[in-house]
C-alpha cells in the first residue's frame, strides 16, 4: 500500500494504523516505540485480538518513513499479513506510548510460534558475570516459548503459563525500559522470580543435587532421563550406547521405529552424517526441526537408533537447558517423545511420573506449565534444496495458510485418523493443528478433542461446518457424524491430499493430481491408493489409478508385508503362485500361504485396492528386506534405504485404457521382480529399478493426462512422496516435458495434510 502525501509536509496530522499477522510476542511493540520515538512522532501502539493497532501523529513525510520502515525492516519475527491505514483527529500528544492491550472483538492476531534460544541470550547465559548467567529460562522478544504456554490472545503475560510467576524488580525495569532488549517481553525471567530445574527419581523424591551435572552423569552412565522441554519431556539416552537404547526399545515398547537424536552442534553432525549448506541451514532454523540426514559409514551411533536405515533424525539444541548439558560434556543424545506408541507426548510434571514409572531413571523437572503438548518437527533436505515437511508441530505451529479469500461461514476439518491433524478456518486463514497422532490410541482421541477445543477458543472460532473422511469408520469421521448441529460436509481421502498441496502454493484452478498412498476410501467404497485426478479445489475426477489386487486380511495386509505379496503374485501368476517356490520362501507356513490364497479366490476378508504403499510392502517382502511393518512405512522406508542410483533400468509395465480411465498394469514388474530375485539379482539393483519404474508410470500417466486435457500443471501428494528417491524423479521425469510440478514445503504430503486439504474443499463449495 502506498501513502500518498499532501503539499504542506509539516502540517501535523495523526494516522491509525491496524496490523494483522504474526506480531504478538515478536518484539513488535517495541519495535515500534524506537522506531516512532527515533522519528519524532507522538501516539500509541497496543496489542488487540486482530494483532496490534498503532497511531502515529506528526508531519506526513515522517509518518510516511514510518510506514515504510515497517514494512521494509519489521523485526526477525514478525510477518505483517495485512496492514489497514486511516486518517483520524490530532490529540496534539508529545510523546509515544506502549499503552494496555485492547481486547475488544474476535480473535484475529495470528499466535507465535515456539522458537529456539537466541544468540544474545545464550552469550549472557555462558557470561559469568551476567545475572542469568547458567539460568535455563533465558529468554527474550527475539526467542523462547510462546505457543506452548499461551492460554489466550492476546499475547500478554497473564494470558500465559508465566502469570504464576511475579516478576523481581530486576526483571520489571527491563520489561518496562523501551531501550532493553526483553521491553515487554513476555516470558522474562531471571533466577529470582522465574521458574526453576530440578529433579526427581523415578519414585518422584526430590534430590538435592545439581540438576544439569547430575543429568549428565546419568546419561553417560547408560540411564533412562527424561527431559522436560518447551513441548513435553523428551526420554533421553546416551545414542552410543547399544544397551542404553535397546533398554529404552523395550520399556517404551517401541521396537524398530527410529529414534532422534540431539548433537551440541553441526560440527558434531557433520562427524556423523552428510551435510550440504541447506540442511546445516535447516538444522539452525528458528524452528529447530528434526532434519533426517544420511549417516556416514562407520560412524559411532548405535545401530539400534534406526534399525535398517540409512538416515538420522537429527537436531540441535534449542531450549537454554540443551545447551547447558552439552556443555557440562553430553555426546550425542536420543531425544525421543515421551509417550508410547501414538500417544500424546507427556507434558505435566505429574504425568510425567505417573506415565514414566517403570522407564526413567531419572527426571529433569522444571515448573514452567506447558499448556500445549507438542511434538517436535521433522522435515527433510531434499537436492534440490527444498524443505519436505514430514511432522509439522513445534516451530512451525500454529503459522496460518493464507486460504486466498474469505471463507463464508467458520469451518471445522477433523482430518484423518492416522497421523490426525485438526484444522480451522476463519476469515482467509487457514490454521492447521500440530501433528496429533493416531486416533485409534485412547489418549489420541482425548488429545484430538482437547486440541479442537483450545484452537476453537484461541481464535475464537464457533464452528457452522464441520468436514471429514469419507471413511466412516475413522474415529474422526465419527466425531464429526455426531456433531448434529454443524453441518456436514465430506470430502474424498486422495482429493483432500491434493487440494491441500494446492493451498500451499495458492493454486485455484483444475490441475493433474497424482495422490499415492496406503489407503483411503473411494467414491466407489473401494480402496484407493494410488489415484490420477483431474482435479479443482471444489470437486475431481478420476482419470487413473494402478490395477487393482486383493488385500487378504484387511488392514491385516498393512502389517504383515507378505499377504500383499502373495496377492500381487496371484494377480501375475494366477493359481501357479502358490507352487512358486518365492511364495514359500516370503510365507513359510503352508497352512497360513493356503488359507490367504483361498480367501483371495473365494473373495472372504479381501477388499481390492489400488494402493502405491501396498505395493511398496508386498515389493519389500518379495526381496526379502521386510516381512512386517512395525510402524508405518516401514518396509517402505527400508526399500528406499537399498537404493543408490546404481541404474536407470525399469521393469516393464503397461498403461491400459479402461472405461476412460488410464490403469497401471503391473502383472509384467511382478514377474520380472520375481525372476530377478529367483537370479540373485543384488537388491539394491531390484529397489532402484523398482523406483524407476514406479516414477516412469506415474510421470507418464500424469503426462499423458496432461496432454490429453491441456492442463500443464501437476500436483504430487500422499504419504507416498515422503520417499525422497521416489519424489524426485517423478518431478524430474515431469519438468523434463516443460510441465509445472508441485509438491509439498509446508504441510506434510501424508495424512498431516489431510485436514488442510479439507478445509480449502469445503470452503470452495462454499463460495
Amino acid at each position: 500500500m502506498n501513502m500518498e502525501t499532501s503539499n504542506d509536509k509539516n502540517l501535523t496530522i495523526r494516522k491509525r494504523i491496524d496490523v494483522s499477522g504474526q506480531v504478538q510476542g515478536v518484539g513488535f511493540r517495541p519495535f515500534v516505540y524506537n522506531l516512532a520515538r527515533r522519528l519524532g512522532l507522538a501516539g500509541v501502539v497496543a496489542n488487540n485480538t486482530s494483532g496490534a493497532v498503532i497511531e502515529v501523529e506528526g508531519s506526513e513525510d515522517k509518518i510516511k518513513e514510518f510506514y515504510e520502515t515497517l514494512i521494509s525492516s519489521p523485526p526477525p519475527l514478525a510477518k505483517i499479513t495485512d496492514i489497514t491505514i486511516s486518517e483520524i483527529a490530532t490529540k496534539h500528544e508529545s510523546d509515544f506510548r506502549i499503552v494496555t492491550s485492547h481486547i475488544d472483538g474476535s480473535a484475529e492476531a495470528d499466535v507465535t510460534i515456539d522458537t529456539a534460544v537466541c544468540a544474545d541470550c545464550l552469550r549472557e547465559m555462558f557470561d559469568p558475570n551476567d545475572r542469568r548467567y547458567r539460568y535455563p529460562f533465558i529468554n527474550c522478544t527475539n526467542c523462547g516459548p510462546r505457543y506452548t504456554i499461551v492460554r489466550n490472545i492476546p499475547y500478554d503475560r497473564p494470558n500465559t503459563t508465566m502469570s504464576k510467576f511475579r516478576m523481581c524488580d530486576k526483571c520489571r525495569s527491563e520489561y518496562e525500559n523501551p531501550e532493553d532488549r526483553r521491553f515487554h517481553a513476555q516470558p522474562i525471567a531471571c533466577p529470582d522470580c522465574g521458574p526453576k530445574l530440578f529433579l526427581q527419581d523415578k519414585n518422584g523424591k526430590i534430590i538435592e543435587a545439581d540438576p544439569i551435572k547430575t543429568s549428565v552423569e546419568y546419561l553417560q552412565d547408560g540411564k533412562i532421563v527424561a527431559i522436560k522441554g518447551i513441548g513435553g519431556f523428551h526420554l533421553a539416552v546416551d545414542a552410543c550406547n547399544r544397551q542404553a537404547v535397546q533398554r529404552l526399545r523395550k520399556l517404551k515398547k517401541r521396537e524398530q521405529k527410529p529414534f532422534a537424536i540431539m548433537l551440541a552442534s553441526i560440527e558434531a553432525v557433520e562427524k556423523i552424517c552428510f551435510t550440504d549448506e541447506y540442511s546445516k541451514e535447516l538444522l539452525e532454523d528458528i524452528a529447530r526441526p528434526i532434519v533426517l540426514l544420511r549417516q556416514k559409514p562407520n560412524n559411532n551411533i548405535a545401530p539400534e537408533v534406526a534399525p535398517s536405515l540409512n538416515h538420522l533424525g537429527i537436531m540441535l539444541p534449542y531450549a537454554p537447558q540443551h545447551y547447558l548439558l552439552f556443555a557440562e560434556g553430553l555426546g550425542p543424545t536420543v531425544m525421543t517423545s515421551a509417550n508410547f506408541s501414538e500417544e500424546p507426548i507427556v507434558a505435566d510434571n505429574n504425568e510425567a511420573l505417573e506415565k514414566l514409572n517403570g522407564i526413567v531413571d531419572l527426571f529433569l523437572m522444571h515448573d514452567r506449565p506447558i499448556y500445549r503438548r507438542i511434538d517436535d518437527s521433522v522435515v527433510q533436505s531434499r537436492d534440490n534444496g527444498q524443505l519436505i515437511m514430514l511432522r509439522r508441530s513445534r516451530g512451525f505451529v500454529p503459522q496460518p495458510l493464507d486460504l486466498g479469500y474469505e471463507s463464508p461461514k467458520s469451518i471445522l476439518a477433523v482430518g484423518a485418523e492416522l497421523k490426525n491433524t485438526i484444522a480451522i478456518a476463519k476469515g482467509k486463514r487457514v490454521i492447521v493443528s500440530e501433528h496429533i497422532g493416531d486416533l485409534k490410541e485412547p489418549a489420541s482421541f482425548e488429545h484430538f478433542r482437547e486440541v479442537i477445543g483450545h484452537l476453537c477458543r484461541l481464535y475464537e472460532v464457533r464452528p457452522e461446518i464441520i468436514v471429514a473422511d469419507m471413511h466412516d469408520d475413522y474415529l474422526s469421521s465419527q466425531y464429526a457424524l455426531e456433531k448434529l448441529d454443524l453441518e456436514l460436509i465430506r470430502v474424498q481421502h486422495h482429493h483432500a491430499h491434493i487440494v491441500s498441496c494446492m493451498l500451499e502454493h495458492n493454486l485455484d484452478e483444475k490441475v493433474i493430481g497424482i495422490s499415492a498412498d496406503g489407503v483411503g476410501i473411494g467414491i466407489d467404497k473401494t480402496v484407493w491408493g494410488c489415484e490420477l485426478m483431474i482435479a479443482d479445489r471444489k470437486d475431481f475426477q478420476r482419470a487413473g489409478h494402478l490395477q487393482y489386487f486383493w488385500l487378504p486380511g484387511g488392514d491385516a495386509a498393512s502389517k504383515q508385508t507378505f499377504r500383499p505379496a502373495l496377492a500381487l503374485l496371484y494377480l501375475a501368476f494366477d493359481e501357479d503362485a502358490n507352487k512358486l517356490p518365492i511364495a514359500e520362501k516370503i510365507c513359510g507356513d503352508s497352512q497360513t500361504r493356503k488359507m490367504i490364497f483361498e480367501m483371495i479366490m473365494r473373495k472372504i476378508n479381501t477388499p481390492m485396492t489400488s494402493s502405491l504403499g501396498r505395493l511398496f510392502d508386498a515389493v519389500a517382502s518379495l526381496t526379502g528386506v521386510a516381512s512386517q511393518n512395525y510402524y508405518e512405512g516401514q518396509a517402505p522406508m527400508i526399500l528406499e534405504a537399498l537404493t543408490e542410483g546404481k541404474t536407470e533400468q525399469t521393469y516393464p509395465f503397461e498403461l491400459l485404457r479402461k472405461n476412460g480411465k488410464i490403469v497401471i498394469d503391473i502383472r509384467a514388474m511382478i514377474r520380472e521382480i520375481v525372476a530377478d530375485v529367483e537370479s540373485a539379482v543384488d537388491v539394491g539393483i531390484i529397489a532402484d529399478k523398482f523406483h524407476n519404474t514406479v516414477a516412469e508410470f506415474l510421470a507418464s500417466s500424469a503426462i499423458e493426462l496432461a496432454q490429453a486435457s491441456g492442463i500443464h500443471k501437476i500436483v504430487l501428494s500422499g504419504g507416498c512422496f515422503a520417499n525422497c528417491r521416489l519424489s524426485q524423479l517423478v518431478e524430474q521425469k515431469i519438468t523434463q516435458t516443460n510441465l509445472r510440478c508441485y509438491q509439498h514445503r509446508i504441510l506434510p504430503c501424508g495424512d498431516g495434510g489431510i485436514s488442510a486439504g479439507q478445509i480449502a474443499v469445503a470452503a470452495a463449495r462454499l463460495v
